[in-house]
């Protein structure tokens, strides 16, 4: 089938994210730093890494930017949605993630982005207070302002195209109910104030409307409804989640297929992290740890496959633990303890532990999601993005299909994906490959 040419990307990218703190900032800082050549774009496929065609005598391996025709950072506006009035720069201060030489001569760009008021709701975020937001007669009616929004910001920054990548809080566990069936039940929904109905919802359901992909970066079910699905492939969106993959579930994702690769079996597998940003006295609140969780819990089941190797891996157990702890602010610490069995069932050990940075390695996903999502667009995918999996703890998976949780599977997708959509021929590493 002869898909229909790339849409080039011209004029301005608009990138919308619900929330502006720690992430947001982070990312939308790195962004303006890389622009003005005072950082490099670490962390970033879209921008560092390079992608292979054809086969390995042809020696072709351009930069991805290079090969895909993505939007030029150059060409990057921002905008924002926050329960809290601060500007950017105001909220990286408060976030505390970049250090004062990096912030400062950003103050001028970063001062000027400030946020809309967002749609929010104590009841689905516990742990926060907001004071920056929207009043309505229901939900619908909050929608329909954030759909105003993403219009006036259009209008506003000269964005010929928009994508909204959500970059706040875990929402507390929702578990999908009748409401989230069909868009008629969804809408309906709106209408009636419906509890199964989240804040995070309602921006997937205008972003849709408005034709502006939609990357969620939160475990909240948000799009990953029949309804939102099925809305995204009426309205031709892409959409995609869910959750960021960071820290120790991305660690997760690279071991994990190591021990199953070589056959080795796993017992047990201990996570705990500590983390003092909002985030972490957000998922303090155990309705909302119980999204994190059910997102972290199922990457492991998904790579071992325990129905198919019961012998290596029926009934491990798998812990996870988040702890809020203010003192260390955005720089998450987690402790892995691996109990896994050699030959003859023999009893080994493996130990990670992972001093990491927490917004400084969810910014760059932010950047390669929302040009992906973009270019998605322009190419004429709609729907959920399985391709993007890579970049998410719980991918979105086509109806009665496991989501694939492998980095290196995922990367391989990824990759594929962009061959082919680009005409190049899919890489297998076939044996036929060798020189003769």
């Amino acid at each position: 089938m002869n898909r229909p040419p790339i849409r080039p990307a011209q004029g301005k990218l608009g990138i919308l994210t619900p929330g502006l703190g720690a992430v947001a900032t982070t990312f939308m800082a790195g962004v303006e730093a890389i622009r003005r050549g005072d950082a490099k774009p670490i962390g970033s496929l879209t921008q560092m890494a390079t992608i292979r065609l054809g086969e390995r005598r042809e020696g072709r391996a351009p930069l991805i930017k290079d090969f895909v025709p993505l939007a030029d950072l150059d060409d990057i506006v921002f905008g924002a949605w926050d329960p809290i009035p601060d500007d950017a720069y105001t909220a990286a201060q408060k976030a505390g993630v970049l250090t004062p030489q990096d912030l400062e001569p950003l103050k001028d760009f970063l001062s000027a982005i400030r946020p809309m008021p967002a749609v929010f709701d104590q009841r689905y975020v516990t742990r926060l207070h907001g004071t920056h937001v929207k009043q309505g007669r229901n939900k619908r009616d909050l929608a329909e302002q954030l759909r105003q929004d993403i219009r006036e910001f259009k209008r506003a920054s000269g964005a010929e195209r928009v994508v909204a990548v959500w970059c706040g809080s875990t929402e507390v566990f929702i578990r999908p109910s009748a409401v989230h069936q069909s868009i008629s039940a969804f809408e309906q929904a709106m209408e009636e104030d419906h509890p199964d109905i989240a804040p995070s919802m309602l921006y997937a359901w205008a972003c849709i409307m408005e034709g502006v992909a939609y990357a969620n970066g939160a475990p909240n079910l948000a799009a990953d409804t029949p309804a939102l699905i099925g809305l995204a492939e009426r309205e031709g969106v892409p959409i995609s989640g869910k959750d960021f993959k960071t820290g120790q579930t991305w660690m997760k994702t690279v071991i994990a297929p190591g021990i199953k690769a070589r056959m080795l079996g796993l017992d047990g597998w201990y996570s705990t992290n500590i983390l003092g940003n909002r985030d972490g006295e957000v998922l303090d609140d155990p309705a909302s740890f119980k999204t994190k969780e059910e997102s972290k819990l199922s990457v492991l089941h998904t790579i071992l496959q325990p129905e198919t190797y019961p012998d290596l891996y029926d009934g491990f157990s798998h812990v996870v633990r988040i702890n809020y702890y203010p003192p260390r602010g955005d720089n998450k610490e987690g402790w892995d303890n691996i109990d896994i069995a050699g030959w003859m069932g023999y009893p080994m050990q493996i130990k990670v532990n992972f001093l990491c940075r927490d917004s400084i390695l969810a910014a760059p996903l932010v950047l390669d999601l929302a040009l992906f999502s973009d270019f998605a667009q322009r190419a004429g995918l709609r729907g959920p993005q399985e391709w993007l999996s890579f970049y998410y703890k719980s991918p979105m998976a086509a109806p009665g299909l496991a989501p694939e949780h492998d980095l290196f599977i995922q990367q391989t997708k990824l990759k594929n994906t962009l061959r082919h959509l680009m005409g190049e021929a899919l890489v297998t590493h076939h044996e036929e490959e060798r020189d003769p």
